[in-house]
């Protein structure tokens, strides 16, 4: 019989808190529920991001343009003048 052990890391695109298999850590992962893929990630180290996060809203928003892309959510179009 095999036991696996899991830990809870929240989505970072729509917030659900996921169990993830600690044999994940350090590798991509999607949600089941939005779908979006993010890195599984121990909750303390997620204290060790550097403070800047200068990255970090670029990435975030890039996830949240491709989960809206897959899930058919779309941006809709643009009015350019």
């Amino acid at each position: 019989m095999s036991s696996s052990t899991y830990y809870a890391q929240e989505c970072p695109t729509c917030g659900r808190k996921l169990q993830v298999r600690v044999k994940y850590l350090g590798k991509n992962v999607v949600c089941q529920h939005c779908n979006a893929t993010f890195v599984a990630m121990d909750p303390a180290s997620a204290l060790e991001e550097p403070v800047d996060g200068s990255g970090s809203i670029l990435a975030r928003a890039e996830q949240l343009i491709e989960a809206a892309t897959r899930s058919g959510i779309g941006l809709g179009q643009l009015n350019v003048r």
